[in-house]
């Protein structure tokens, strides 16, 4: 049996509205689109499945629009960023207007080491490229695809978070 392409299944998807062609990308794509959430809200498992989900239902709304100068998981990594920009606006608008800090997301421990407790230490976006670089395997020029920043500005954030975590790694003792 031939496996059918990204770019067939989006077709079958904006063309034919065939729903099984969507449910094979979100097969294909979930565990991706989940560990990105994953590591951006520091292992909140629930928040990143909602967040995923956001991601595809406005993936099967918008595929219409998909013109295919990207792969189409860039293109659903984009829309994913931008869920994940969205909440946090969303989130802190809410924290400004309560006044109150919400409490700090539950962590996990790999190997003796708090992956999330490093990842903490990164600003948002030394985060976003930091986790896109290194553990989803994307180049420069696939963050700045998916997170619409400069590729000179991608090498900045990746530059400045890795020198955090490689003094957090030091400091805890692997160095």
């Amino acid at each position: 049996m031939i496996t059918p392409t990204d770019i067939s299944l989006v077709a079958q998807v904006a063309v034919l509205g065939n729903k099984r062609a969507f449910d094979e990308l979100v097969r294909r794509y979930q565990s991706p689109v989940r560990r990105f959430f994953l590591h951006q809200t520091l292992g909140d498992e629930q928040l990143s499945d909602d967040l995923a989900q956001d991601t595809f239902i406005k993936a099967y709304t918008n595929i219409g629009k998909f013109r295919g100068l990207a792969s189409f998981q860039t293109w659903l990594m984009r829309i994913a960023y931008n869920v994940f920009y969205d909440y946090t606006r969303s989130k802190k608008q809410t924290d400004d207007i309560d006044g109150i800090q919400q409490p700090s997301l539950q962590t996990s421990t790999v190997v003796g080491m708090d992956v999330y407790e490093a990842l903490r230490l990164l600003k948002s976006e030394e985060r976003t490229c930091i986790t896109l670089q290194l553990i989803d395997g994307y180049d420069i020029v696939g963050i700045a695809k998916i997170t619409g920043m400069k590729e000179g500005t991608v090498k900045s954030h990746l530059s400045r978070g890795k020198e955090k975590l490689a003094n957090y790694l030091k400091q805890n003792g692997y160095g």
